[in-house]
């Protein structure tokens, strides 16, 4: 090669040069789209196995409308309760005769047995329209019926409905009312059937972390392995931390809540808890209560072992709470189910 090169003069020299750069160059050209796409692909490989952290508790990207289920909270039930475990938030309120009802919001769950399961309370459907939830019940206070229809919210009923989408549990040593069930596939079949609205556009109540919050940390923080809240004479739920699992075994009355089917006891990884006014209703001869629960008022959430001030407030009936921290910012609660406790105003709160 040397040999040729040194028979072509200078000028001859510089034009072989030339083309072989150009060659060089236009190889290279030619072949970068290959290894820019394949580059492309790689990246994008290497993108899908990187997996997005999800909630557990929720799919925020779920479409799928709550279902509201009004549960029987009286002693002799309570033994009985069933699939609340599954519901991703729980309230809890007081009723006439100074227990409470529970409402058990569901979603994208497949539970088989829910309940036992008992009638409307008025104040109740304002929580079922601030989750745009579905409303089930077997039958209702005047007032909730009343609201029912005011409000037009989509409900089933057992009272209407009792043979298609709920069942008796006539096998339990307790009052026929007492026995009511459903599951999830009976409730969405009546929804389907009664021509309600299966989806939602609504965001969902709460705010939640995907990763761990350090409750600890925030301002105001208390250490809060117990908690007690009590409703009245008759009904005090308590939760006690698990340091292992992280999360809170829930007791009504010094008893824990045992769920009947898998005998586990119930569970909450966030509690809500706030005071509002309650009162009989003049002239109800069953002494059914009215809560004000329109308005503003402070509270505490707890997680993971520490109990932090809130502030809560709701500006209508239908609209959604907003819980902030003392500094302003919205409140987020870690990943799992959260029990709304809505205690009796002046009632007892121990955190310790």
């Amino acid at each position: 090669m040397k040999k040729h090169l040194r028979r072509l003069n200078k000028k001859q020299r510089g034009i072989l040069f030339s083309m072989i750069g150009i060659v060089l160059v236009l190889g290279l050209f030619l072949t970068f789209p290959v290894f820019y796409q394949l580059n492309q692909k790689e990246t994008k490989e290497e993108e899908k196995q990187v997996e997005v952290p999800k909630l557990q508790i929720l799919d925020l990207n779920s479409k799928s409308r709550p279902i509201a289920v009004m549960i029987n909270n009286i002693g002799v039930a309570r033994d009985y309760h069933s699939g609340l475990q599954e519901a991703y938030m729980v309230y809890e309120m007081i009723v006439e005769g100074g227990l409470t009802r529970l409402m058990a919001i569901f979603k994208d769950a497949n539970t088989e047995r829910i309940g036992s399961i008992r009638s409307a309370r008025h104040y109740y459907l304002d929580y079922a329209l601030e989750n745009d939830a579905i409303y089930v019940h077997w039958g209702y206070s005047e007032y909730a019926m009343r609201d029912l229809t005011k409000y037009k919210i989509n409900n089933v009923n057992g009272l209407t409905y009792g043979n298609k989408y709920f069942w008796k549990d006539n096998a339990l040593k307790v009052a026929t009312e007492h026995r009511a069930y459903s599951s999830m596939d009976l409730i969405r079949k009546g929804m389907e059937q009664l021509g309600y609205r299966t989806t939602t556009e609504e965001d969902s109540l709460l705010s939640y972390s995907v990763d761990r919050i350090d409750v600890s940390s925030m301002e105001g923080a208390i250490p809060a392995s117990n908690v007690s809240i009590k409703y009245s004479g008759s009904v005090t739920s308590s939760y006690a931390y698990d340091s292992e699992n992280e999360n809170y075994k829930r007791s009504v009355n010094g008893k824990s809540h045992i769920d009947y089917v898998t005998k586990e006891q119930y569970t909450a990884k966030n509690i809500i808890t706030y005071q509002v006014k309650n009162s009989t209703i003049s002239d109800d001869i069953k002494g059914r209560q009215d809560l004000e629960n329109v308005g503003s008022g402070t509270g505490y959430f707890i997680s993971n072992g520490y109990a932090v001030p809130i502030t809560w407030s709701k500006s209508s009936r239908s609209s959604k709470t907003v819980y902030k921290l003392i500094d302003g910012t919205t409140l987020k609660v870690n990943d799992g189910n959260t029990y709304i406790q809505i205690q009796p105003l002046g009632g007892d709160l121990v955190i310790s």
